[in-house]
């Protein structure tokens, strides 16, 4: 598939996670919605700039990594929270001023992060799920059916319709500058590694020129 001139090398390396998280955040209707991100990395960092660029009005993400938070911040989030902090999304939820969120995102296949985003989900509300929570975990069905939460399961990307959405976001002014954040060339592919394994780095891009 060919590729629009107007998008960076940079950006055209990402286009597969882009597409997980086009899928993941256009599966429902954003505009004028509040948003919670469950697991900040690659994925759910861009997953936030969707959000914003479609319309959505609070987006909260959550991880236990600072360093990918202030990715999120970058990207859009009006807050984050560090569970490892102590910090809650239900904190968040009262410092809003919201009774719950509309469109939950879930990237991060934590049971816990699961449970406490559908404690703060509206009623009537969408959760999707691109994380992959354990076989054993319990979901608490009981809060899902009387809060009437739709769930939908995530799986890759829907190749077409989310290409031709991940081009006319680009076009349209998206940034996905601050995912990446580390240059290597080729030869020096270790580093890339390296820094990948530490947990401080968003997109790693290997140059070959």
């Amino acid at each position: 598939m060919l590729l629009d001139h107007r998008i960076p090398d940079d950006w055209a390396a990402i286009m597969d996670p882009f597409g997980n998280a086009t899928h993941t955040a256009l599966s429902f209707p954003l505009l004028g919605e509040d948003v919670l991100i469950t697991g900040s990395g690659l994925i759910g960092s861009m997953a936030v700039a969707i959000a914003k660029f479609a319309g959505a009005r609070f987006i909260v993400a959550s991880d236990l990594s600072e360093y990918r938070l202030n990715i999120a911040k970058q990207m859009g989030a009006t807050m984050t929270v560090n569970p490892s902090k102590g910090e809650t999304i239900a904190d968040a939820v009262k410092q809003l001023h919201m009774h719950g969120f509309d469109i939950g995102l879930e990237m991060s296949g934590s049971p816990k992060a699961f449970i406490e985003m559908i404690n703060s989900m509206y009623n009537g509300s969408c959760v999707s799920l691109l994380g992959i929570l354990p076989s054993d975990f319990g979901v608490p069905w009981s809060d899902i059916i009387f809060k009437a939460i739709t769930l939908k399961g995530i799986y890759g990307r829907e190749m077409w319709e989310t290409w031709y959405k991940m081009e006319q976001m680009i076009i349209g002014g998206i940034d996905l500058n601050p995912v990446i954040t580390h240059h290597y060339h080729i030869d020096d592919f270790q580093k890339g590694f390296d820094i990948m394994e530490s947990g401080n780095c968003g997109k790693v891009i290997l140059n070959w020129d």
